[in-house]
């Protein structure tokens, strides 16, 4: 009976104890409903600054990575044919021209960098400064490589018989001064270098002309090896007998 008695006595002195204490400085929680939806954590916006040139990058190995992947096709890369687009040209002076470029393409890269076209200056007799070299460049640099190809090297010579460069340009000292290895059939020096090009407009079957010439060359080239075989089988078989 004591302990009963005990026991009840205790209880609401142990229930006080168990009870959360009141904080007054503790936050009031707000009790959540089934029906309220619970705001997911808001992240925190990284603004990256990339400058043209990364962008440049990341824009070409992303579609490295396409071609890779088979999602993207790659350029097809265009045929150039001198032939055809510099009509204005025979094709003996488009011949003397690639060889001159051939030439002085001293790194067989198939382009005249800065310095393949300094030498190239100073080889014709008229030299520029770093400055007047970068400007040649610049003025038939269509691709934007600072060197040129075969094809912006034949677009000087265009210029030049259009009338299209300056009297005191780099690049009309050397269509000029070029004169001397492109005139070496045919032209009769500067004047009459760019006036042939000029007329050269007007004949649309020259091509086709000198394509024969070629074809009938080489065929009494043929015929003339086989005569000269056909005597010297002659004399062998005098001496032989």
């Amino acid at each position: 009976m004591a302990s009963d008695e005990l026991a009840r006595k205790l209880q609401p002195r142990m229930a006080a104890e168990q009870a959360p204490k009141f904080n007054p400085c503790a936050p009031e929680e707000t009790p959540v409903k089934p029906s309220d939806s619970v705001p997911e954590p808001q992240e925190k916006a990284v603004v990256v600054i990339v400058n043209d040139a990364t962008s440049e990058l990341t824009a070409k190995l992303t579609r490295r990575l396409d071609i890779n992947d088979g999602n993207a096709a790659p350029k097809q890369a265009k045929v150039f044919n001198p032939y055809t687009e510099f009509k204005e040209f025979s094709r003996k002076q488009i011949k003397d021209m690639e060889n001159i470029f051939k030439r002085f393409d001293s790194g067989k890269d198939g382009f005249i960098d800065l310095m393949e076209l300094k030498l190239m200056m100073e080889k014709l007799g008229a030299p520029q400064t770093h400055l007047g070299l970068k400007n040649m460049i610049r003025e038939v640099d269509e691709d934007f490589d600072s060197k040129l190809s075969y094809r912006e090297f034949l677009l000087i010579f265009r210029r030049a018989a259009a009338g299209e460069l300056q009297e005191e340009s780099g690049l009309m000292a050397l269509a000029r001064l070029s004169e001397i290895d492109v005139s070496t059939e045919g032209v009769m020096g500067a004047r009459d270098f760019f006036e042939a090009k000029v007329q050269a407009l007007k004949v649309g079957s020259k091509f086709e002309a000198e394509i024969r010439e070629e074809q009938e060359e080489r065929k009494r080239q043929a015929l003339d090896r086989k005569q000269r075989r056909a005597a010297f089988k002659e004399l062998q078989s005098a001496f032989c007998s």
